[in-house]
């Protein structure tokens, strides 16, 4: 028994029931919900940082003394950190781990807090003062993007098919509820040397969550949690056609299904962080105060998490497979939403724009876990497609903050200084990139694996796991269910594996190795069954009982 054991769905390989050479254990341990805790307050505190000048900023500007596009770049730097940042996490977490990397990136929060207050000193000129800020924009841009990419390796790593999703959901919204917090909060106080001071106080605070993070379970919850993370490189060389290892292969339509994941993340992401930083720069100039650029920004990302909250859960027990297919029906709701901001922000039509929040913000936080879920998916690498996706979020984030921001209009206008220009700039570019996903196709090679797993080994225990379409085919971009076999085995069992017996296995006693599965909850006697396993390609027969469904190998 283990500390924590929550499940106990157990699988060894033997060549006979004596003889139990290597054991893999798929649990769920109660410490995944610390972590999962602990990582959310980080993502929340990380998330207040980059919106927090945005309902402020010209207060911001006005109080140190420097320009507009001044208070711009303290949230542009964020977005231009973030590309590099993200592509270190893969790299930090798959070689020190998830502790390590989070403990980097808290640390990072610390320096990036005081530093930022340094620069509210009164006696320090304006030039002085932006670079402080600046700066500490910068050390916070760099903790950013570890709590968001480790998401989906987290969930991977300590969740099973029934919880990794609302997993991922958990600790991506943490970024989205930080930033309407930090909208929330940064017009209430009175000054925005306060309003810094504020935000150094609550980043310290959350600094002790980093030691409720544990990099893995003894035992993986699932198969795909099992297998060692694939590199940045790895995935990089698979989208270029370039010769990989087999569990990092990808086929050409899944490479162009996550080039379309990267235009349709990259646009509807970026245009969220466009708002958060312009926010006051589109509604001021029409006659909206600070704080209702707050609350606006705030309806949207509250609104997006409460149908993030009731969703994800779905997702993982109800409609397990059709993620592709609502992504297919969101986007194109949520660009036709941004695209209507062009006739919607006008005088006196707040009501309006609280609604068009409320529908941009359900669609498109509900989408990101399904996104970034979907990526690992179609790749088979949580570090990497995470990475990169939010990469192309940034990306997208700091191209549509600069161009807007020449966009806007002079002093001479009707009325002055607005961002009708920018607005229509802004919903074309969601528009098209949004229009691609038409083209998604968004095969759930890796839930699809777990599960004819699952059901290959656990055939008639009992066992309440999910379940899979009748018939499954792996191509030659899946791993094939024999991987784990490969990777539990003994050494001896290692060379000849691809050897194509003859005959039934299961009168081949002496050439066949035998499964044994346990499972058991708390308080349960295990259940055990075993199941004879043939070299080679499998295919489980229709006529067999304990069989549900038809496996081939290629």
């Amino acid at each position: 028994a283990v500390d924590g054991l929550v499940t106990v769905p157990s699988v060894v390989h033997a060549e006979d029931v004596q003889d139990v050479p290597d054991i893999v254990e798929y649990r769920l341990y109660k410490q995944r919900f610390s972590g999962l805790l602990g990582l959310i307050i980080l993502g929340i505190v990380t998330g207040m940082q980059w919106s927090w000048f945005g309902p402020i900023a010209t207060n911001t500007a006005d109080e140190f003394g420097i320009s507009l596009n001044q208070v711009n770049w303290l949230g542009n730097i964020t977005f231009c950190i973030f590309v590099p940042a993200s592509f270190l996490v893969p790299v930090i977490s798959s070689r020190y781990g998830i502790r390590r990397c989070s403990e980097m990136g808290g640390l990072m929060l610390l320096i990036s807090a005081w530093v930022r207050y340094a620069g509210t000193i009164r006696s320090s000129s304006p030039q002085s003062a932006f670079v402080l800020l600046f700066f500490g924009q910068l050390f916070g841009a760099i903790s950013q993007p570890v709590f968001q990419v480790l998401a989906p390796m987290f969930s991977e790593r300590w969740f099973d098919l029934r919880g990794r999703t609302t997993a991922t959901m958990a600790v991506v919204i943490a970024n989205p509820i930080g930033s309407a917090l930090g909208q929330l909060l940064s017009p209430l106080m009175s000054t925005p040397r306060q309003s810094i001071l504020v935000l150094g106080i609550i980043s310290t605070a959350a600094l002790p969550a980093v030691l409720l993070i544990f990099d893995s379970p003894p035992s993986p919850p699932t198969y795909s949690g099992s297998k060692p993370p694939l590199s940045l490189i790895s995935l990089c060389r698979a989208m270029l056609g370039i010769s990989v290892s087999k569990e990092a292969r990808m086929s050409r339509r899944e490479r162009a299904d996550f080039a379309i994941m990267m235009l349709a993340f990259g646009g509807l992401e970026g245009a969220i962080n466009a708002l958060s930083v312009l926010s006051a720069q589109w509604f001021e100039p029409v006659g909206y105060s600070d704080t209702t650029c707050g609350f606006l920004g705030a309806t949207l990302l509250l609104s997006g998490i409460t149908a993030a909250v009731i969703s994800a859960p779905l997702f993982d027990r109800v409609f397990t497979h059709i993620m592709g297919a609502t992504l297919k029906v969101l986007v194109p709701v949520v660009s036709l939403t941004w695209l209507s901001l062009i006739w919607a922000v006008t005088p006196n039509n707040s009501a309006a724009l609280f609604v068009l929040m409320v529908i941009i913000g359900g669609c498109s936080v509900t989408m990101l876990p399904l996104a970034l879920e979907l990526g690992v998916e179609v790749t088979r690498n949580a570090n990497g497609s995470s990475a990169v996706l939010w990469c192309c979020g940034n990306l997208f984030g700091i191209i549509l903050i600069l161009v807007e921001g020449a966009l806007r209009a002079p002093s001479t206008a009707d009325p002055p200084y607005n961002m009708h220009d920018a607005l229509i700039f802004h919903g074309c570019v969601v528009m098209v990139c949004g229009s691609f996903i038409f083209f998604l196709r968004a095969k759930q090679a890796r839930r699809e694996m777990d599960e004819v797993i699952i059901e290959d080994i656990v055939p008639s225990s009992g066992a309440d796991v999910p379940r899979s379409r009748p018939t499954t085919h792996f191509s030659r971009t899946g791993v094939p269910p024999l991987e784990m076999v490969r990777t539990t085995d003994s050494p001896k069992y290692e060379a000849g594996l691809s050897e194509d017996l003859p005959g039934d296995p299961q009168k081949r006693p002496s050439e066949q190795r035998l499964t044994e599965i346990t499972h058991g909850g708390e308080g349960e006697e295990p259940e055990k069954c075993r199941r004879a396993y043939s070299g080679g390609d499998i295919q489980r027969q229709q006529t067999n009982e304990i069989r549900r469904c038809n496996i081939e190998v290629s």
